[in-house]
């Protein structure tokens, strides 16, 4: 598979294109931000640790029936995917209260809900990812109405499997972050990542952060949270 030219750089990856102009290669960063890129930092080691944990993800969501953009690891930061054309909603399933939505909202972190919910985000930088509910996803012909049944099915259908998988590593999986994209032939799958960047993670026993939280809220030890969640991962 030979690289060709850089396609895009984004805050957490770059892209290249292929001798095939239907797969890309995906190469992760160390860098870090938050708050839609006004606090900027790096993690030791974070380009690896996601790029692997995401590889690992979408091969265990494959196994269920969800598809993904993974073809094939290239090495410890860079992966073959399908090219997509992303579609412009951030998909967020919460299983329990914390971050925007407890600050939002009025309530503490830690409420545990009878049943997942699901928001959507405007994907864009420059309006700061502003809330968006489908009707208006319809009207900006971001998607379509069966797209976005279809974009909700499989995102309730991550979380079960997720949540299935973190609990037997003793983790909760509290909230994350989705992104889909369209194939060539307008086929829809999941896209990005699955990383503790997209995820919040709890360990179950200790309620510790093990996720991006530690950079945002300068809680310190972020390599080591990165590096504990990798480490029970690849023991699964």
């Amino acid at each position: 598979m030979e690289k060709k030219e850089q396609l895009y750089e984004g805050k957490a990856k770059k892209v290249f294109a292929t001798d095939d102009a239907n797969l890309v290669i995906v190469d992760y960063k160390d860098d870090a931000t938050a708050f839609n890129g006004e606090k900027k930092g790096t993690i030791a080691g974070k380009g690896v640790i996601n790029n692997v944990m995401s590889n690992h993800m979408f091969q265990l969501l494959e196994q269920q029936g969800v598809p993904t953009h993974f073809v094939e690891q290239l090495s410890d930061r860079e992966t073959v995917v399908k090219k997509v054309s992303i579609v412009p909603l951030e998909v967020i399933i919460r299983n329990i209260s914390a971050g925007s939505f407890a600050k939002r909202y009025g309530v503490n972190e830690g409420i545990v809900f009878d049943e997942p919910t699901i928001e959507f985000s405007y994907k864009n930088d420059d309006l700061g990812d502003p809330l968006m509910n489908a009707y208006h996803a319809i009207a900006l012909k971001l998607a379509t109405r069966e797209e976005i049944e279809r974009i909700k099915a499989m995102a309730f259908k991550v979380n079960e499997v997720m949540k299935q998988y973190f609990d037997t590593l003793n983790v909760t999986l509290v909230d994350f972050k989705l992104e889909f994209g369209k194939t060539a032939d307008g086929t829809i799958v999941l896209a990005d990542e699955i990383s503790p960047d997209t995820c919040r993670l709890w360990d179950k026993t200790t309620g510790e952060k093990l996720d991006k939280d530690r950079f945002r809220r300068d809680l310190g030890g972020v390599e080591e949270a990165y590096q504990e969640i990798m480490k029970r991962v690849m023991s699964k």
